[in-house]
């Protein structure tokens, strides 16, 4: 319950801002002000910066991208621009957050090359042992040489925030019994390991659209529009990804391995 109370105060504060940033950036806008609108549209950049440094994080850790080749600024820098130059696609405020994870989204799309479904981990996923779990989470959290991967900018705990917990797998009444289980035999680090690495196995498409309705808390609907898809398949990728990382902590962490 405090957890639900803490997101609606956080989405509750993050509207406030959001209102009031959009009235101070008309005005730069028609003013012609790009230094003043950009330094406005500032208060709205850590949770932005946030979801580009864990998709880059993630594309790094599943090799799917080279260390150094990106930093979140690469994007965010872009993204002041695009907003400016596009600023009459944003009718009205409840458009303004949207629209900054819309062209945050197509400029990550037009790096990153597109990563397949991992069909194979998830098949397979009832017939991992403990040992065969670890493997995957060591080789998952280490680069080549052994070394834990230092991510350098994306290791700043002020950009990676919100880490996963278990209320973003569970959202049920009938699967709150599961998580108090797994909560009880897992402390927060293990936790956020493990969904980290299978969020890895996922297609982008899907981690993001799980991402920014756990994370940055957008209904379907805006999902939907950022995504630039319809509302089945966000609800369906939504579905999948939560059944998905449901299976594989009840599978390692609360039935036996063989």
């Amino acid at each position: 319950m405090k957890k639900e109370i803490y997101n609606d105060t956080k989405q509750g504060t993050i509207q406030w801002v959001v209102k009031e940033t959009y009235s101070k950036l008309v005005d730069y806008r028609k003013q012609d002000d790009r230094q003043a609108f950009n330094n406005e549209l500032l208060r709205l950049m850590p949770q932005v910066k946030n979801y580009v440094a864990k998709r880059l994080k993630t594309a790094i850790l599943s090799g799917k991208l080279n260390k150094g080749m990106f930093s979140p600024n690469d994007f965010t820098d872009q993204l002041f621009i695009e907003v400016y130059d596009n600023w009459e696609y944003i009718e009205n405020e409840t458009e303004l957050r949207p629209y900054l994870f819309k062209k945050v989204d197509e400029l990550l799309d037009d790096s990153l090359t597109e990563e397949e479904f991992d069909h194979m981990f998830f098949e397979n996923i009832d017939t991992f042992s403990q040992p065969e779990w670890d493997a995957m989470e060591e080789d998952f959290s280490t680069d080549g040489d052994g070394d834990l991967v230092m991510l350098e900018e994306l290791d700043d705990r002020s950009l990676i925030q919100d880490d996963y917990t278990l209320n973003h797998v569970f959202v049920t009444d009938e699967e709150k019994e599961l998580a108090e289980k797994l909560d009880r035999s897992l402390d927060k680090e293990r936790l956020e390991r493990h969904i980290h690495m299978v969020l890895g196995k996922m297609s982008s498409t899907m981690r993001s659209t799980f991402q920014l309705a756990t994370e940055q808390g957008f209904t379907v609907n805006e999902i939907a529009s950022i995504r630039g898809t319809t509302l089945g398949e966000v609800e369906d990728l939504l579905t999948r990804a939560r059944r998905l990382l449901k299976d594989s902590l009840v599978k390692r962490f609360l039935i036996d391995s063989n």
